[in-house]
């Protein structure tokens, strides 16, 4: 060979590095699966084996397990500085004060006039809405005397079968009777403060706090302990190890599986770890999993619960972001606290509605709940990367984007001086929603960050990011 000459996986390589350089593949674009190329190229396919293995080592591709090869995106991640404990020093329970904000971020979600990037709902077109329709008439002609009666207070056997037989998958086998069906998750996760705290306890949280919780941990008089977080991983263990060591804590409550809102995954490891410091504590860990069946890869990760060997993980979970948030469908697995939930369910709700119940157990025993999964996760998986690569080419210089594994937000973050409020102001004057980092805690941070739903993909959803874009530019402190 002629010395300096290229050999051929290098002149493959070159040729699709130019096509990105130039711009016919585009960030998040999915180039030639290895059998396409060597066919269009016509070289072996492991000499295009060995141009992709080159172009992932010049950081321009990246390989998705079960889905080919992709044009990597150059967007800035946030930074996932692990929180050291000095940094926790400050940290002390604060009384919960929804601003106006927070609420009107929360009235908006069924806003339909708003171009819908505020919200973490689900897009309702990948929704199986015909089928489940046709799955409530059908069940409730079968049992027309069980379709009015109220169900248990923890909910008809067939359901609870159902979601013990997919708990298996989570790491977490369940049986039936330690499952109590809810009207959605926040009713599991109110329940479950409810039967463990008392007006005034303390409840440790990851921040930034999913401001839902705030809003119902306000209801109840409790106190919060925001723990900080990171996008990758979560809740940093070291400083709530000294926070438990500081203050009284009645319970914690824990995303680990694609946390809302910075769409973090907590590692197994980390997971363990943590389950296992606050059982030793005798501090109840409150988890919410509604994220945890979206993820991308082709594993569906492990529930906090599957950790738990003293009954302290009270697993909380819902339909609501795969199925039909309006059927408000959720469950609580609440280990040794079964007995407490079950009668503040009794109380409070007397049970979750029957007709919804038996639609959902009908759709996950022969309606593909499995299929479903798949075909979302796809969905919200593309669009999750064509919104940060939208992010990324219209947003001002420096502007980081989170790179979730699963669900379907994005957590922004714009350079120091800039001021999210300001640009959501201005976005709902435009018509879009966006959810302004303040809203998720109650203190002064992340003032320069928002947080954007990537459920919804368009056109329309394209121009409304370049729009915020734009006024972004305008938006400093």
């Amino acid at each position: 060979m002629t010395a300096g000459r290229k050999v051929l996986y290098e002149e493959v390589a070159d040729r699709i590095g130019g096509m990105i350089d130039s711009g016919t593949y585009r960030p998040g674009d999915r180039i030639p699966s290895i059998r396409e190329l060597s066919g269009q190229m016509r070289v072996s396919a492991n000499t295009v084996m060995e141009a992709y293995a080159l172009l992932e080592n010049r950081g321009m591709i990246e390989a998705r397990p079960q889905s080919g090869f992709y044009v990597r995106s150059t967007i800035l991640e946030p930074e996932d500085r692990p929180a050291k404990r000095e940094e926790g020093e400050g940290v002390a329970p604060s009384p919960v004060i929804l601003d106006e904000v927070s609420l009107q971020v929360m009235r908006n979600v069924s806003n339909i006039s708003l171009v819908p990037l505020g919200g973490s709902i689900p897009n309702s077109d990948l929704l199986p809405a015909l089928k489940l329709s046709r799955m409530i008439a059908s069940e409730s002609r079968r049992q027309p005397l069980q379709s009015i009666s109220y169900a248990p207070a923890k909910g008809i056997k067939r359901l609870r079968a159902q979601i013990a037989k997919r708990s298996i998958s989570s790491g977490c086998p369940l049986s039936p009777d330690e499952i109590v069906i809810t009207s959605g998750c926040i009713e599991a996760m109110t329940l479950a403060l409810q039967a463990i705290c008392r007006p005034g306890d303390t409840v440790a949280i990851g921040s930034p706090v999913y401001y839902t919780f705030l809003n119902f941990i306000q209801w109840l008089g409790l106190k919060v302990l925001e723990i900080p977080s990171t996008p990758k991983e979560g809740m940093s263990l070291e400083v709530l190890t000294y926070a438990i060591r500081q203050t009284p804590i009645s319970a914690c409550i824990c995303i680990g599986n694609f946390n809302n809102p910075l769409g973090s995954l907590m590692p197994d490891e980390k997971k363990r770890e943590l389950v296992r410091l606050l059982s030793r504590h005798d501090i109840p860990l409150i988890e919410d999993d509604v994220y945890g069946e979206l993820s991308f890869g082709a594993v569906r990760p492990t529930a906090l619960k599957s950790y738990d060997e003293k009954g302290m993980v009270l697993h909380c979970s819902s339909f609501s972001k795969t199925v039909a948030p309006g059927y408000r469908v959720g469950w609580i697995a609440p280990g040794r606290y079964y007995q407490k939930i079950k009668q503040l369910k009794t109380l409070f709700n007397i049970a979750t509605a029957t007709p919804t119940q038996m639609a959902v157990a009908e759709f996950l025993a022969n309606g593909g709940y499995d299929h479903h999964l798949r075909t979302i996760r796809r969905v919200y998986a593309r669009q999750v990367t064509q919104l940060r690569d939208s992010v990324g080419r219209y947003f001002p210089a420096g502007t980081r984007v989170s790179r979730p594994e699963g669900g379907f937000v994005l957590w922004v973050e714009l350079p120091d001086r800039f001021d999210a409020l300001k640009l959501y102001e201005m976005a709902l004057a435009e018509g879009i929603g966006i959810a302004p980092g303040r809203i998720f805690t109650l203190g002064e941070k992340y003032g320069n960050c928002f947080r954007l739903n990537a459920a919804f993909w368009s056109e329309e959803i394209e121009r409304a990011v370049k729009t915020l874009g734009g006024m972004a530019g305008g938006c400093f402190e």
